[in-house]
């Protein structure tokens, strides 16, 4: 077979997958090394640009932690987190939104734009689409901070009240691809640090999307024994979450994935952001990568 043979029966192969997901809203988180390193930057623009031409509506909820905490050390303001969650008093709010909002959203904008497609930049202030309240108080054994159970102030960290979907729907009517900084705002008008994962999970219950993808810088969920867990149903989840299993980052990566399944997404996955393309790996081929979650027993 020919080089382009095999590039055509590729193409035939994919039109399945293409089929399913025209005229779909597929949501997709955006961190870790794959915003972080030039050659993934580039195939990750690429793939959302290809994802757009063939009629899916991406909508891009990106982090920044990285960028935030090399900030934060520039400025001399000392980290802390709480089980993969920034302790965010007012002068790291501020840091936050700044580079969030004014640096990483941009740059992700400019690189998609340079891919050839019209992507928006918002941070979730505009238009109120991320409506916020704050966090309660955490709770726990209170080591990373230092502290004990209960007496843990997040500070500005939220959690997602609503998302309004106006200004979201308009954008991917007119062939804009939303990209959105994980910045609330309360009733008030006070602005919250949320967690990129959770945005991500309410962004795409409230639009009913097809797919939430997350991307990290692991394989996906993991066993006791290092192994790859490809598939898990909420039950699983629970059992994972009752047996201590599961810590950091990955917590609220799989508390979204079952919000989100609440909502209406059909399927969630935590996927590999390290492997070049794994957004087309896993829309278009039959095996995909990462951990999905749905709620198939």
């Amino acid at each position: 077979m020919s080089k382009n043979q095999e590039q055509a029966r590729l193409l035939i192969e994919c039109l399945p997958y293409i089929r399913t997901f025209f005229g779909e809203t597929v949501v997709i988180k955006y961190g870790g090394h794959a915003m972080e390193e030039a050659g993934l930057r580039e195939a990750f623009a690429l793939n959302i640009a290809l994802l757009r031409y063939v009629g899916i509506k991406p909508v891009i909820v990106h982090g920044g932690g990285p960028q935030i905490g090399e900030m934060l050390e520039q400025l001399h303001i000392p980290s802390s987190f709480w089980e993969g969650q920034r302790i965010t008093d007012e002068a790291t709010m501020s840091v936050v939104e700044m580079v969030l909002v004014g640096r990483v959203n941009n740059e992700i904008v400019n690189a998609l734009n340079l891919a050839g497609v019209k992507a928006v930049g918002l941070s979730g202030k505009d238009g109120h689409i991320i409506r916020a309240r704050k966090l309660k108080p955490a709770t726990g054994k209170g080591k990373e901070a230092g502290a004990s159970p209960g007496t843990i102030d997040l500070g500005r960290v939220g959690e997602v009240s609503r998302v309004e979907t106006g200004l979201l729907g308009s954008l991917g009517a007119n062939g804009f691809i939303p990209v959105i900084a994980p910045v609330g705002v309360d009733e008030q008008g006070g602005t919250y640090n949320i967690n990129a994962d959770s945005a991500a999970g309410a962004v795409a219950s409230a639009l009913k999307a097809k797919r939430l993808l997350l991307l990290t810088d692991v394989r996906g969920v993991l066993d006791s024994a290092g192994e790859l867990i490809p598939s898990l149903n909420p039950e699983q989840i629970r059992k994972l979450f009752a047996d201590g299993s599961l810590s950091g980052g990955m917590i609220p990566k799989l508390g979204c994935c079952l919000e989100a399944l609440r909502g209406g997404v059909e399927k969630a996955v935590i996927l590999d952001g390290r492997v070049e393309n794994c957004i087309l790996l896993e829309l278009f081929t039959a095996s995909g990568v990462g951990t999905e979650v749905t709620s198939r027993p």
